[in-house]
């Protein structure tokens, strides 16, 4: 993963994708705490996700923010859509992410949504198959972003030009 360093924190916008309240049974009742995902972007390619567990959901929400401000990577996006097609396996969830057209709009679900838009990717067709567990998708999309590689970087590595990329 191409891990960044952001120095301004007012750029980053932060989404909630879900709250979970997580119940431990003790002898003398029920303890109620709440597990808050964070998904935090600049809409420009910096994206980053965080977990968050408080007694409060104010409280979970504000830790999930700041843990996603310290696990922050850069992607890819070209005219507002991925460079290439990328399938992701993370846990029970997998990922499967294709470039559209410009028009097309971002068709993705839930957790996948909310990460993509975060990104400032808004031409894209999203599946998740498997598991619909929103930790496991939220994992799994920025795994296949992070894996994107778009044409100005495999020319650096390969040591051509960009003419040589696309013709051979």
């Amino acid at each position: 993963m191409n891990k960044v360093k952001v120095n301004s924190d007012a750029e980053l916008k932060d989404r909630l994708v879900a709250i979970n309240r997580v119940t431990k049974v003790t002898k003398g009742g029920r303890t109620f705490t709440f597990a808050a995902i964070i998904v935090v972007g600049d809409g420009k390619g910096v994206i980053g996700y965080g977990l968050g567990k408080a007694g409060e959901v104010t409280a979970a929400i504000a830790k999930g923010t700041e843990a996603a401000k310290k696990n922050l990577v850069k992607v890819p996006v070209l005219k507002g859509t991925i460079p290439h097609e990328v399938e992701v396996k993370f846990g029970g969830a997998r990922v499967l992410l294709k470039p559209a057209a410009a028009g097309t709009g971002l068709k993705a679900g839930g957790a996948m949504r909310a990460v993509l838009e975060s990104a400032g990717v808004s031409d894209v067709i999203a599946k998740s198959k498997g598991s619909s567990n929103a930790h496991n998708l939220v994992k799994a999309t920025i795994a296949a972003l992070s894996e994107m590689r778009d044409a100005y970087q495999i020319a650096g590595e390969r040591g051509i030009s960009m003419d040589k990329v696309f013709n051979g």
